[in-house]
């Protein structure tokens, strides 16, 4: 069988931090590589592409990242209003520390943050810059009054609606809230994409694990998706689909494109909405539901999946990947395993040893967590980002000093 490798050249590339052995194989037809296992057959056409990207002086090494066309890069959204600045870079710490693939920041922010955030980020060391871009944007909505869509729920979170209608030149992005932490390469996420039928093309996770008390389904007065609704802090999106569709509504017989659905929807439903737009989400998604894939609650994991006991049966399994610490749980003492994941992302030193600077401390921190049933299970939080951090310390030593050089 010929499987689609995309994602195994990926890792191969990341691997070995270098392509030279790529184009020598492109004399021949077609090329073949074995991993986990598998034999893949790799499009030729799509390896010169990659190849050629960049101009190589003989005998120069380029990781996969180096030549990654742009079109290829992971696209990250986020939106910061207030006092989200430092919360904000955290996430964008998290998520570059263990990608793979270059990252496209796009963050949507008032003038005042602005300057900050470029400061910020471009004080970052260059091994980490190199890593990704970033774009910042003022808050915009394109319909409807500016005003109100700004107050809607918190300060400026109704601007992801409007993402679609903005970044026309981006086919795919990730959104999600600044509480946000990846516990896991970003890129395990991003490759979820592949898995939208024909008719998906957005993502997001159940609100609730047990419908019989979630939110939705014992206070909502609006239509929402499925059983228990659906979270929409990680919400990954195909923008090419949105954008040429037509969505089923309640307001008038045939479908509307979406920038012209928003404002009609929202005076609709805007007197029975608590959650503001992640309850339009849920409604857009109640009248079409087949353009929704849902992914499991690993990939949003918020203190209402061990609060109360666990259950989120994905993150007992797998760990968790995504972390969301809503309600504020980053800056109180309520669920302090929550906290303590979010300090030791935000005070580990880019330079310093994962595991001796991050992982060693956090085991020691969540010690001091087993009184709240979260800090009970600290192996679902820890699985994820011990995986990834075994993984990339084994790369750097496979990568710094060399296999045969291991006894």
């Amino acid at each position: 069988m010929i499987y689609d490798c995309f994602g195994n050249l990926e890792e191969f590339c990341e691997n070995y931090k270098d392509l030279s052995c790529l184009t020598a194989s492109l004399k021949v037809r077609s090329f073949g590589v074995q991993i986990d296992g598998i034999y893949c057959v790799l499009d030729i056409n799509y390896i010169e592409r990659i190849c050629n990207h960049q101009l190589r002086r003989p005998g120069e090494l380029r990781s996969f990242q180096a030549v990654l066309p742009p079109e290829l890069w992971i696209h990250l959204a986020v939106v910061a209003c207030g006092n989200r600045l430092e919360e904000t870079l955290v996430m964008l710490k998290s998520a570059i520390l263990f990608s793979h693939r270059k990252i496209q920041f796009h963050i949507f922010t008032e003038d005042s943050l602005k300057p900050e955030f470029d400061k910020q980020l471009r004080q970052w060391p260059d091994s980490y810059t190199k890593k990704f871009e970033h774009r910042i944007y003022p808050i915009t909505f394109s319909v409807g009054n500016p005003q109100e869509w700004k107050k809607l729920f918190k300060p400026c979170a109704a601007q992801r609606l409007f993402l679609p209608v903005i970044l026309k030149d981006v086919d795919s992005l990730l959104y999600v809230d600044t509480d946000v932490l990846f516990l896991r390469p970003v890129d395990d996420i991003w490759k979820l994409l592949r898995q939208f039928n024909a008719t998906q093309l957005a993502a997001m996770a159940p609100e609730h694990e047990i419908p019989k008390i979630g939110w939705y389904s014992r206070f909502a007065r609006h239509p929402f998706y499925g059983s228990a609704g659906v979270n929409s802090g990680v919400m990954l999106m195909n923008l090419t689909r949105i954008r040429s569709a037509q969505f089923k509504n309640s307001m008038i017989p045939t479908g509307l494109a979406w920038e012209d659905m928003l404002y009609p929807l929202y005076q609709k439903y805007k007197n029975a909405i608590t959650w503001g737009d992640q309850d339009l989400l849920n409604i857009i998604f109640y009248f079409n539901p087949e353009c929704l894939y849902v992914f499991p609650c690993q990939w949003n994991y918020r203190p209402d999946h061990c609060m109360y006991g666990s259950n989120c049966k994905e993150a007992e399994r797998e760990g968790v990947s995504v972390l969301h610490g809503n309600r504020g749980v980053y800056h109180d003492d309520k669920q302090p395993t929550f906290k303590a994941l979010y300090e030791a992302i935000r005070d580990f030193p880019f330079q310093d040893n994962l595991f001796q600077s991050m992982y060693y401390p956090l085991q020691l921190k969540f010690l001091e967590t087993v009184h709240t049933l979260c800090g009970r299970i600290p192996q679902v939080f820890l699985k994820q980002i011990e995986k990834t951090m075994k993984r990339a310390y084994e790369k750097h030593v496979i990568i710094q000093v060399g296999p045969n050089q291991m006894h």
